[in-house]
């Protein structure tokens, strides 16, 4: 029994030849997993805002005579409060039995998901695969098993491994609660709209989509851009054995690389758009200027990079900068609070961008635009909203 009875979602998962297909058992613990971050985020959350704003903050402020001076402070505030230690617990638990659910699916059906990866669609393939065995993958990448996930991204067990992509792909979705769309591809339908919309005579000849995982955020492009010839690129094999078979099963024409996006091997100017979605929160304080700059290397004169991803700190107030950090000291996001305070026009411009061809823009949600839909409760790091934040910067 899939999730086409199941009311708890947003939208079902969109079928294709890769997706795991969990049996009676296992929908029943994934949706469970659900609708205990959905408790969380609409049952929990308000709570802990009210406690701030109409207990702890007040406190603070008749003790110091001043309002808390940033998320720090604040932190050490609600960390003593039993309903923010109670969230927090429930958020880290709740992330840990989302991926166990999962992999019960993703190892019941390995051999099969594994098979079908090799066997291809019947034909030509319509795009490719490249892994490099000899890619040193970054440690910033591979030392902590990001989101939680068990394995982190450059999980491979080698001999045509599709494990992390399968984990990734129906993970994603559990933790979006439905709201990234029937593809988990919100993000990069999003920003393909963006760039459609904002700039009509735009017509990029190559695309270049870094850190794709299994290239939920890359297909998009493909269907904005058809004339387009789309690359995408991540480190790790497994991810892209299956982003690979997903798309050739999706019909979509893509070209996979395995390699780091701080140094690809492509040649200087070789493409005209290059995009990134919730890239930049999962990089090192060091890799993230070197993929900024190795974009402007790779970007044609008159190209664009457009990286979508959530707002920086600058964007919100100190409570909701707080909330937001959340990820980085329960979600194993080592990277997301000290991303967020990072200066990204000045890395652009440092790395060789004009000040006026470098802004963040809002890009609607394109899948909330098409159904009509509207969140009613925080849905998590995925699906924070109805528009995602981008960085546009142009050559």
């Amino acid at each position: 029994m899939g999730e086409q009875s199941n009311t708890f979602f947003a939208v079902p998962q969109q079928r294709h030849d890769m997706l795991v297909k969990p049996d009676r058992d296992e929908t029943a613990r994934q949706e469970f997993v659900r609708g205990f971050k959905a408790f969380i985020q609409s049952g929990i959350v308000p709570g802990i805002h009210a406690s701030y704003h109409n207990e702890v903050k007040p406190a603070f402020e008749r003790q110091t005579g001043r309002s808390p001076r940033d998320r720090h402070e604040i932190r050490d505030l609600m960390i003593k409060h039993p309903l923010f230690q109670t969230y927090a617990s429930l958020q880290r638990v709740s992330q840990e039995l989302l991926w166990d659910v999962v992999l019960d699916s993703v190892e019941r059906e390995l051999p099969a998901l594994m098979a079908q990866a090799g066997a291809g669609h019947g034909g030509t393939p319509l795009g490719s695969l490249t892994l490099d065995p000899s890619l040193d993958l970054p440690k910033y990448a591979v030392g902590v098993d990001i989101h939680c996930m068990p394995g982190g991204y450059g999980q491979d067990a080698g001999q045509g491994d599709v494990t992390a992509g399968a984990l990734y792909d129906r993970g994603v979705y559990l933790y979006a609660l439905g709201m990234m769309g029937p593809l988990n591809d919100d993000i990069g339908g999003s920003a393909a709209k963006f760039v459609r919309d904002r700039y009509p005579d735009f017509r990029p000849r190559r695309i270049l989509d870094l850190g794709c995982t299994v290239g939920h955020s890359t297909l998009p492009f493909v269907d904005a851009f058809p004339q387009a010839e789309v690359h995408a690129v991540d480190i790790g094999a497994a991810l892209l054995r299956y982003a690979h078979a997903r798309a050739e099963s999706l019909g979509k024409t893509v070209h996979f690389w395995q390699q780091d996006a701080s140094r690809t091997h492509f040649p200087d100017g070789h493409f005209d758009l290059i995009t990134s979605s919730i890239l930049f929160h999962e990089t090192s304080a060091k890799a993230l200027p070197a993929i900024i700059r190795e974009c402007y290397r790779l970007l044609a004169p008159g190209g664009m990079a457009v990286h979508g991803d959530l707002p920086p700190f600058w964007a919100m107030d100190e409570f909701n900068q707080f909330m937001l950090d959340c990820e980085t000291y329960y979600n194993n996001e080592p990277y997301w609070g000290a991303m967020r305070e990072v200066d990204q026009v000045a890395l652009s411009v440092q790395a060789g961008f004009a000040a006026q061809n470098v802004e963040f823009c809002m890009a609607p949600s394109a899948y909330r635009a098409a159904a009509g839909h509207h969140r009613d409760f925080q849905a998590g790091e995925f699906a924070p909203g109805d528009a995602w934040q981008v960085l546009v910067t142009r050559k």
